[in-house]
């Protein structure tokens, strides 16, 4: 697996010539934050040696190379999801990748489903923990070169870059939630049971990604942050579509770009 991660990753490095600092994964409609990216190279997925490729609507499918808040990023603009039929180690491999090229921290971002009844719609939510439902990614052998067999997970989420999200937020004037996400395989939405049992498990919002790469992220050992960008109400009992998902997405991730640029800034 490391050498096959490590061939994809120097293809990368020869095609774009830049080393990134942190990597960026953007979720379902939020692939608009690369305009405030300073672009130094772009990449297609389908132009790299063993990558997946997005085959979700509101995934570009691409890596976008640039400046951003005065770091060296990489973004992803569209992931992989377990729905779409990829493995779990195809879902991570991106973030393996990334650490590769030299990325220090993970920085995440999702659409989700809200199911605590005091979100809205629009609402940021700096995830603080999770519930993953999705097959781990680090089932298998374990390769060393890629992290311990038994990784930690009692703080998958910095709490250094979450104390720091909360300072850059109050002086931009964002409000944010905080809570946890519970990762599943989709592709459905969620019965108005299933909404209530996750929150009945401790779930404050629900998704279809996030909780795989995180692992991953952890198993490396690179520090992750994490917002859900809640795009429907589970509770409420109204229907959910992806389209409705990208629209709300979207409205709301002027908000997720500032916060991630006033994080970047003070890193």
């Amino acid at each position: 697996m490391s050498e096959r991660i490590k061939n994809t990753a120097s293809f990368i490095r020869n095609r774009v010539n830049f080393e990134p600092e942190v990597g960026i994964i953007l979720g379902t409609g939020l692939g608009g934050l690369v305009e405030s990216i300073d672009i130094r190279a772009t990449l297609d997925y389908a132009e790299i040696p063993d990558f997946p490729v997005s085959t979700v609507e509101g995934h570009a499918g691409r890596f976008i190379f640039g400046m951003l808040g005065g770091r060296r990023v990489v973004a992803m603009q569209g992931r992989f999801h377990y729905y779409e039929g990829y493995t779990p180690q195809q879902v991570v491999f991106p973030v393996r990748v990334m650490k590769f090229l030299g990325v220090g921290r993970l920085f995440v971002s999702n659409a989700s489903g809200g199911v605590n009844p005091s979100f809205r719609t629009g609402d940021l939510m700096v995830i603080t923990d999770h519930i993953n439902l999705i097959p781990n990614p680090l089932i298998g052998p374990n390769d060393p070169e890629l992290g311990p067999r038994f990784p930690d997970m009692s703080e998958p989420y910095d709490a250094g870059l979450i104390a720091l999200a909360a300072e850059v937020a109050c002086r931009e004037g964002i409000q944010l939630q905080y809570g946890c996400y519970i990762g599943v395989t989709g592709p459905t939405f969620e019965t108005r049971k299933e909404y209530r049992f996750y929150r009945t498990a401790g779930a404050d919002t629900v998704g279809m990604s996030t909780t795989p790469e995180v692992i991953a992220a952890n198993h490396a050992g690179l520090p992750v942050f994490a917002v859900s960008i809640i795009t429907n109400m589970g509770l409420d009992g109204m229907k959910s579509t992806h389209e409705e998902v990208q629209r709300e997405g979207a409205k709301a991730e002027a908000k997720m770009t500032r916060l991630f640029v006033g994080m970047l800034e003070a890193l």
